[in-house]
């Protein structure tokens, strides 16, 4: 874990937008692609673990009465938080909670259970032994409707400790829920499971 903190220091020690979260069409793209895909318009209560600089917590904010987003980085931290700020306005929304939190060892069990839990761009951080706990966390705290959406990175790169695709067979695997949308491409893996098997058109009572 140290050499991981050291990446991060290493990283937001040179920028504060360290894989151009804000300006690059690859990630405005990846958040559009991330939030179509969710099959419900409104969630009640959301866990973003690994949010970085707030990017995505901006946009997942909007379509959440509650949001708790986490990161192990402190000034990443800092930075989520200027941001939700900055999009409100003003000071940061009351439904959002933006912490510094090492998951899946401090999953915030007391503020759940969550109907969305969103991991992007995190997993393949962990370890084999981490990734388990991870999906045993999320399978113990999502509602009887609750949602999951991976999304990561599908390159190799040094500091990966797990590939995005096994890491999304692991979740499917060991989080006991039916996928619901699938998006492969090159760079990038985005996945969706639900406790509910209902399509979206079958949610609308189109079907």
């Amino acid at each position: 874990m140290s050499s991981t903190v050291q990446y991060f220091d290493d990283l937001y020690r040179r920028s504060d937008d360290p894989w151009r979260l804000r300006e690059g069409w690859y990630e405005r793209r990846k958040r559009s692609l991330t939030l179509a895909l969710l099959p419900r318009p409104r969630y009640h209560n959301a866990f973003e673990p690994g949010c970085a600089n707030g990017e995505l917590t901006v946009e997942l904010a909007k379509r959440c009465d509650a949001l708790l987003a986490a990161d192990l980085h402190e000034r990443a931290v800092t930075l989520a938080r200027e941001r939700l700020a900055r999009a409100a306005q003003g000071a940061q929304p009351s439904h959002v909670r933006i912490e510094q939190r090492t998951v899946p060892r401090e999953w915030p069990t007391e503020a759940g259970p969550f109907d969305l839990i969103v991991i992007s761009e995190f997993a393949y951080y962990l370890d084999a032994a981490e990734l388990e706990t991870l999906a045993a966390r999320i399978a113990a705290s999502l509602t009887t409707d609750g949602t999951l959406l991976a999304c990561h990175w599908r390159r190799p790169f040094a500091e990966a400790r797990e590939s995005a695709d096994r890491a999304h067979a692991l979740f499917d695997a060991r989080c006991g829920l039916a996928r619901l949308a699938h998006h492969d491409e090159a760079d990038l893996l985005i996945d969706v499971w639900s406790r509910d098997a209902r399509s979206v058109a079958q949610r609308e009572g189109l079907l």
